[in-house]
This record gives structure tokens, sequence and C-alpha cells, in this order.
């Protein structure tokens, strides 16, 4: 069975690298958009569940706009804007109408949003949606060599299922926004990241600072041989926790024991 993650096709329609493999009225490549509002839920149906969440100026293919709906994301917040030029790499920032800090924000925006930068005013970098504080942001081609420092972002940020942003966030979309940060794909689910991330270490093998544990259904970053950093229901919040503790703990609450221990790039 074809893993509706990865494989665009509703019956109706679907992507055109699918024909021969899956059933679809039409077949299409799709039309290059991209997401215009600070944050847009993925949903796994019109109206329905969150899968996962995508940040202002992040890259989707439309394949179907149908009662509003877009494969399925509102379709009001996507368009064919300019392609991005700069990421937010502080935890969050704020788009202001004017160069001034003192006066109202528009929105706010979460670490790893993507805006078209279009010159400088004082210490605030224009863009098409307002001005943001230059600080807080770094040219697409500037990526970070620590993912565990960009995790460390997120210390605090309220635990939420299929959240991607310093307001809300799980344990995939922890791992998922630390790697991108550092230029490594990785997909949004801990069963994917799993599968697709890293190389599996020994039992016996050390644990080092950027290792992945997993289990059935989570995943935590290591920080050291005796701390984990992972967003986490039992804290309902990104957080620290002793290693050992944190293995004990998922296993007597039924989750079962460490599934995988893997380790990121050539390291």
């Amino acid at each position: 069975m074809t893993d509706p993650r990865r494989h665009p096709a509703n019956g109706r329609v679907a992507a055109l690298r699918l024909r021969g493999e899956v059933e679809a009225q039409g077949f299409t490549d799709g039309v290059p958009a991209r997401v215009v509002v600070p944050v847009a839920d993925l949903l796994r149906s019109p109206g329905g569940a969150r899968d996962r969440q995508f940040l202002l100026g992040e890259a989707v293919t439309v394949y179907e706009e149908r009662d509003g709906y877009t494969g399925y994301l509102p379709a009001a917040e996507l368009s064919g804007v300019q392609a991005p030029t700069h990421r937010v790499t502080a935890r969050a920032t704020h788009i202001y109408r004017v160069a001034d800090f003192k006066t109202r924000e528009l929105a706010a925006l979460s670490h790893g949003a993507m805006l078209t930068v279009t010159g400088q005013e004082g210490r605030f970098a224009v863009t098409p949606l307002g001005y943001v504080p230059a600080v807080h942001l770094s040219p697409l081609e500037e990526v970070a060599d620590d993912p565990v420092r960009v995790a460390g972002l997120f210390l605090g940020a309220p635990y939420l299922w299929g959240g991607n942003t310093s307001f809300g966030i799980d344990c995939s979309g922890l791992v998922q926004m630390a790697c991108l940060a550092c230029g490594i794909d990785c997909p949004g689910d801990s069963d994917m990241q799993e599968a697709e991330l890293g190389h599996a270490l020994p039992e016996d093998a050390p644990l080092e600072r950027g290792d992945l544990l997993f289990w059935k259904t989570h995943v935590a970053w290591v920080v050291d041989r005796d701390t984990l950093l992972h967003a986490n229901a039992f804290a309902m919040a990104v957080s620290y926790e002793p290693l050992e503790a944190a293995v004990q703990r998922i296993e007597a609450q039924g989750d079962g024991p460490v599934t995988s221990r893997k380790r990121l790039g050539g390291r």
C-alpha cells in the first residue's frame, strides 16, 4: 500500500509520477506555490486532524483545489509568491508595519519561517510583508552546524501534536526543525525519521551529542550521555530530561523500549 504522506493521490487526482501505481480520474505535475501565512496546518482531510505544519515561505505543490482546500491546506494560505531569501533563526520574531519596534506588530513568526528580503532600513529587514528585525534573520545559504543547539531554542515551547513552531511543537517536529536548520533533509514523522535519518548505532556504542533515540511513537535528541532534549506530553513542553529516567518512564507508561539509536551524517 502506498504511503499517503509520500504519494499524493485521492482518487480524483494524483501526481503524474504515480501513473501506473495508483488509480485516479486524472494525473498532474501540480503547480508550485508557497505558504503565505505565518503557520499553516496540513490537514488529513478538509477540516480534519492536523498532520503537520508548514511555515511562511515553505514550498508546496498544489495538485487539486476543492472546496477551498489544497491537499489539504486552505487555498487562501497559498500563493505563487517570490522565492524567499532569508530564514528566521531566532526562536521567534515579529513583523512590523514600519521600522519601529515600539509600534504594534502585524504578526509573529517562528524559527524556520522564510521571507524575501528586499532591503534594509536601520535595524530592520524590508520584506513584502513588513519590517522584521534583521538580527533575527540569516540568508538561506547559511546553515547551522549543531542541531541540538537549534532544538534548544524551542526549550519550554508547549507540546502540540503535529506542531512545528516555537508556539507549539511535538517530538518529530523538534527533530525536523533542527535538522532543516542544519541543511539536513528530514521527514516530518518519527517513523519516517527512524527509517531514513543517519545510521544505526550498536547497542554498546557510547551516545554522543546529536544522536537520536527512537521509540515506537517517539523521538528525542541526545544532549550528552546523560541527558535528552525532547518535546514530550509528560512535561507538555520541550524539556531536558535525564536519559535513563526518560527511558524507564517511557517504557513504564506503555510505549515500550528504545527501538533504535541513530547517528546523523558521517559521525
